[in-house]
């Protein structure tokens, strides 16, 4: 059987089809009698990505993606290991190319590194011979920026992701989550349009998570940026998103999109209220029949 022919949006406990969207255009909901989104700051159509094999065959990672990203929204993405999530992200980043389809960014084609585009990755690869302002500042230098603006916009940062005071210190003096939020830090010092995350807490303990979640949180309504959030765990992207990605298994194909409806202002007790449990529930459902989650 092959995948339905339009993604479905959840709001709650109720599942909502969505129409396909147009070329260049964003989905709608007739159903609802909802308005069309607004221009996507990022836009992913027919996205197809798959690896060569010794032997002339290939692994096929993802097939069929389309997807709008919204500016200014908070976005996670969740699926069984394998299914092509890290490979979305890269091609995102323009760091892969993709086999079929396209992405654009406000239109333009994404076929390589941009400087209005942030990565930031599991390990925060800070340099140890380099102070967390020196890293921070990276981007900049490689880029060939005015460093003494960038240097003013890094202190700026590190003090809005509370590490100010700690612009002189070494990665070796900093926590693991002190060191992921230089490297965050690092990410939006080109001031990008969207911030890339691939599993970046997921090395973390579980209190050091939480308290990472609730920070990210504040950075993003402080900052206005994009993000899209790759992630293992099925509350945490709940606790995080304005909307959650559900990839398939491999090929990773597009089954939801949930659209998360809790309250801005969020904190550690909004997990056990039934609002957030019936968000979780619905996405280990869809794992429960389409193959499991690893």
């Amino acid at each position: 059987m092959g995948p339905d022919p339009a993604p479905r949006r959840l709001v709650g406990e109720e599942a909502i089809f969505v129409t396909a969207p147009k070329p260049g255009g964003s989905p709608v909901s007739p159903s609802k009698g909802r308005e069309a989104w607004g221009e996507a700051l990022i836009a992913i159509r027919g996205l197809r990505k798959a690896y060569p094999r010794v032997g002339g065959d290939e692994v096929l990672a993802l097939e069929d993606v389309s997807l709008d990203i919204r500016p200014g929204e908070f976005l996670t993405v969740v699926g069984p290991s394998g299914c092509g999530k890290s490979t979305l992200l890269k091609i995102l980043a323009g760091l892969l190319r993709p086999t079929g389809g396209s992405v654009t960014l406000r239109g333009t084609p994404v076929t390589s590194p941009r400087r209005d585009i942030g990565v930031v990755f599991q390990n925060p690869v800070l340099l140890p011979w380099r102070t967390v302002l020196q890293n921070v500042l990276l981007p900049a230098q490689v880029q060939g920026g005015d460093l003494a603006a960038a240097s003013q916009r890094g202190r700026a940062l590190l003090q809005m992701v509370g590490l100010g005071g700690f612009e002189g210190a070494y990665p070796r003096e900093l926590s693991g989550g002190m060191e992921q939020r230089a490297a965050i830090t690092r990410a939006l010092i080109t001031d990008p349009q969207i911030l890339l995350m691939d599993e970046p807490f997921g090395a973390l303990d579980a209190m050091t998570r939480e308290a990472m979640n609730l920070e990210l949180r504040r950075i993003w309504r402080e900052s206005g940026k994009t993000v899209f959030f790759i992630t293992h765990s099925i509350p945490e992207a709940v606790f995080l998103a304005e909307r959650v990605l559900i990839l398939s298994p491999r090929p990773g194909r597009v089954v939801e999109i949930l659209d998360v409806d809790l309250p801005p202002d969020r904190d550690l007790d909004l997990m056990g209220t039934d609002r957030f449990g019936n968000h979780t529930r619905r996405i280990r459902g869809l794992f429960g029949t389409k193959g499991g989650i690893a």
